[in-house]
């Protein structure tokens, strides 16, 4: 039987509703607080019920808090999603027409990219062929980093990549928009854009540096899952979750007050 909708679940949707995208200690630490403040159980390994319940009351209003994986650490993130809205016109509130269309160029290197990434340096070139009207270098760099601060794109050293959020609220249009491109990664099953790749020309899979740390484990003679040959690449060392819950506990203050 499904759960009834109560000031707890309201409480965590308004938390999500400020956040946009958690990561699951942060939904667990949050899922906690609710049920204290409102003296209801809380089951930790019942988290996604918990928001199943949510989820119920969401679907007539195409909205939904979507679980996926960080390509970069492995770990769990839930986001609230947009269902009504599958493509980059979700952001038209935020962003012009322009600045949308260069997003839409920085997907596509992005995508096509042997690694997932997309140089500082391309985005600029990129910027000079917008069918709408070309953006000058401060302008982009301006837009580049809204996006970072928006959470649809990560930057490190000058190279961008798709975000978690960006990834689980836009995989439908990603999967549409780039099916002969994408790929899965061969043990999670998500999209993989920054993983590593069998070089075996006959196979080719792909698989995430964290889900290839996870695998490969332990494994002196490391093979690939799928044809079996040697897999040459360094294999990454498991990620630890860190304890990165100072935003959370700030909403959580704002929310125990209000």
């Amino acid at each position: 039987m499904s759960q009834q909708m109560g000031d707890s679940h309201r409480r965590f949707l308004q938390n999500m509703m400020a956040n946009g995208i958690v990561d699951e200690q942060d939904a667990k630490t949050l899922y906690q607080h609710c049920c204290q403040t409102h003296n209801t159980q809380c089951i930790l390994d019942k988290l996604d019920d918990f928001i199943g319940t949510i989820n119920s009351k969401l679907q007539p209003m195409f909205m939904q808090i979507r679980k996926g994986m960080s390509e970069d650490s492995g770990h769990q993130y839930y986001a609230l999603v947009n269902m009504a809205e599958t493509d980059v016109t979700r952001m038209s509130s935020d962003y012009t027409d322009t600045e949308l269309e260069l997003f839409r160029k920085t997907m596509d290197l992005i995508v096509s990219s042997e690694n997932g990434k997309a140089s500082s340096t391309d985005i600029l070139n990129t910027a000079d062929t917008l069918s709408t009207k070309k953006l000058k270098k401060s302008e982009t760099e301006h837009l580049l980093n809204r996006l970072v601060h928006d959470k649809w794109l990560n930057e490190k050293r000058g190279e961008y990549t798709l975000s978690t959020r960006c990834i689980i609220e836009m995989e439908p249009y990603i999967r549409t928009m780039y099916q002969d491109q994408v790929k899965v990664c061969h043990i999670c099953h998500n999209i993989a854009f920054q993983c590593q790749i069998c070089e075996n020309p006959t196979c080719g899979i792909k698989i995430h540096h964290p889900c290839v740390a996870r695998y490969f484990k332990g494994r002196t003679e490391p093979q690939c899952p799928a044809c079996d040959d040697f897999w040459p690449h360094e294999i990454p060392e498991p990620q630890r979750k860190g304890k990165k819950t100072e935003l959370i506990y700030m909403y959580l203050h704002v929310w125990v007050h209000s």
